[in-house]
């Protein structure tokens, strides 16, 4: 953890080195002033060294506080700049680590939960770090440089703090251990919260059209009242170390002023010396509480960057550190071989069992099967999203592996069930496909994807700023400018994942007749529920609980395949209707 945690400090280790530097000369300038004055009313007031020595020492007491000063100053600066780049590289370590998730890895943790975890859990370390740098550095040197101090002046009052503080380590080392377990159950409310939000807001459409805003409503404040019990519960233990570390402090302060008061009517003891011991004891009072606040943030510093080093360690489940950085794909073959696949290794069902197919390069291959018959986890074995439990996925006569992951997924363009766009212009999203593709190849692939005519009918055009996820378009339009971006990477294997679902048939059989004219070439693979989507397919794998049920054209499948013709029957039924 100590390991993982100091590689984030990175760029700001000077600041981090420099600001306990500062917070010494600190408190040895503070520690100082008590003693000074002391000394100026022993030797200057009392013991008549006259108004010259005290104005030199005075002038010195003045000094030094002003070094106190400036070093203090500088000592917060230096720990809020290396608290942020901390923050900053823990972030960008966390986010960058999400980037080579497969699917798989980013399912164990839970998005809400990875949301979370580079926000709260970030800020949360963020704020140790900056307490260990600064205060974690201070209060301990206060306390011993306080404390000797004291004990110059006088060793037998001394002793009474001597005594306190194996108590009140002992205090708060069972605090912690205790506390511990709470503040992590605690991160998890806060992942339920998040997850409730996430939720709630990108279904907000549904949530409006069928009236259930009250049940949302009821829903998060559960959610809320989970998360407010969880940190009245975690918070309530620690709030106990303050009264009972005061109440210590205090007593040690009264047991002061009781012998040392004494100490000065016998004479062992002046009133100057005994006002310098009060003034530590005040020191050693701040530099306790401030050690009190130190732990409850280490307490709950821990069970964050518990949870941000479970995602930094977190090894990806698909990786290409044994590929060929120089192999690129030749052309469109698939070939699967016995490919069986399930989402957990030690499930106990295959998603996907036994699949054996081989597609020829510019062949269009249609997908069907009914819901939860695997369609689309099996293609998405194709470029890595997954990895095959047992047998081998190859495209262009190499299995998968053999790729790295950038060569492997710049020769697959997948048009996913989810029409995803991002926040900026449409010519912006459709560069995600090629962000230098020319204007001229950007409107032709939108022209494939019968995208031109509703992107020039905006007043912007092509310079049109969607809102985020594209809230301005219709599904359709959302499924053609996806179309449009994955056709600009120019693939040797195109997946359609049920990518014209949300289109008309004649739009449908005008996308299906661009393809066939500008991309002939291309390995088509096409995922459908609608039957003339794919009618026209080379040849149309039906798929049944993950395994192929039959292949074969459309007018083979149509008499010979009872799931097939089913279907079929069932929507020409509703055509007719």
């Amino acid at each position: 953890m100590i390991k993982t945690l100091l590689k984030q400090t990175k760029g700001y280790r000077l600041p981090s080195v420099l600001c306990p530097l500062l917070i010494i000369v600190e408190v040895y300038m503070e520690v100082q002033i008590p003693f000074a004055m002391s000394a100026m009313v022993d030797n200057g007031i009392i013991g008549g060294a006259g108004i010259e020595y005290v104005l030199r020492e005075g002038i010195k007491m003045v000094l030094m506080a002003f070094v106190s000063l400036l070093s203090g100053a500088g000592a917060a600066r230096l720990a809020a700049k290396a608290g942020m780049g901390f923050g900053s590289n823990l972030r960008g370590t966390i986010f960058a680590k999400i980037q080579d998730f497969s699917f798989a890895n980013i399912d164990r943790f839970s998005t809400p939960s990875l949301i979370t975890r580079m926000t709260t859990d970030v800020n949360t370390i963020q704020m140790g770090y900056t307490m260990v740098i600064r205060m974690f550095v201070r209060s301990p040197i206060m306390l011993v440089m306080a404390f000797t101090r004291a004990y110059t002046i006088n060793s037998r009052l001394a002793v009474v703090f001597a005594c306190a503080a194996p108590l009140l380590l002992v205090l708060l080392g069972t605090m912690g251990s205790l506390a511990l377990p709470r503040f992590k159950a605690l991160m998890k409310k806060y992942d339920g919260l998040n997850a409730s939000i996430q939720e709630t807001l990108i279904g907000a459409r549904v949530v409006k059209a069928f009236v259930r805003a009250k049940h949302e409503k009821e829903k998060f404040r559960i959610s809320n009242d989970e998360l407010r019990d969880a940190s009245i519960y975690a918070e309530k233990l620690l709030i106990l170390s303050n009264p009972f570390m005061q109440m210590t402090v205090y007593a040690c302060i009264i047991s002061i002023l009781w012998f040392g008061s004494k100490l000065v009517i016998v004479g062992t003891m002046g009133v100057s010396e005994l006002t310098a011991f009060i003034t530590y004891v005040s020191q050693i009072l701040m530099s306790l509480m401030m050690i009190s606040m130190i732990f409850v943030m280490a307490v709950m510093s821990r069970a964050s960057f518990t949870r941000v080093a479970e995602v930094i360690r977190e090894e990806p489940d698909i990786n290409d550190s044994m590929a060929d950085p120089e192999l690129a794909v030749e052309n469109g073959d698939i070939d699967m071989e016995n490919v069986s696949f399930k989402y957990k290794k030690t499930g106990k069902k295959n998603v996907i069992d036994n699949i054996n197919i081989h597609i020829k390069s510019g062949e269009t291959v249609g997908i069907i099967g009914g819901t939860g018959s695997a369609k689309t986890t099996l293609v998405q074995m194709i470029p890595r999203l997954y990895d095959v439990t047992e047998g081998v996925v190859k495209v262009g006569g190499r299995p998968v592996a053999d790729y790295t992951l950038k060569n492997l997924r710049d020769a697959v363009a997948m048009v996913l069930q989810v029409n995803l766009l991002f926040s900026g212009t449409i010519e912006e999203n459709l560069r995600w496909g090629n962000e230098n593709a020319t204007k001229e190849e950007i409107e032709n692939a939108c022209k494939v994807a019968q995208a031109h005519d509703f992107i020039t009918a905006f007043p912007d055009g092509y310079q049109t700023n969607l809102g985020q996820g594209g809230v301005n378009l219709s599904g359709g339009q959302k499924q053609r400018l996806c179309i449009a971006r994955a056709l600009l990477k120019s693939p040797k294997v195109l997946i359609l994942d049920d990518s014209t679902s949300a289109v008309d048939t004649a739009t449908d059989a005008k996308i299906r007749e661009g393809f066939k004219a500008n991309h002939g070439d291309v390995t088509t693979l096409i995922v459908a529920q609608r039957i003339s989507s794919i009618q026209h397919a080379d040849k149309i794998i039906v798929l049944d609980d993950g395994k192929i049920n039959a292949v074969g054209t459309h007018e083979e499948l149509l008499g010979t395949n009872e799931i097939y013709t089913e279907v079929y029957k069932s929507q020409q039924e509703g055509s007719v209707e």
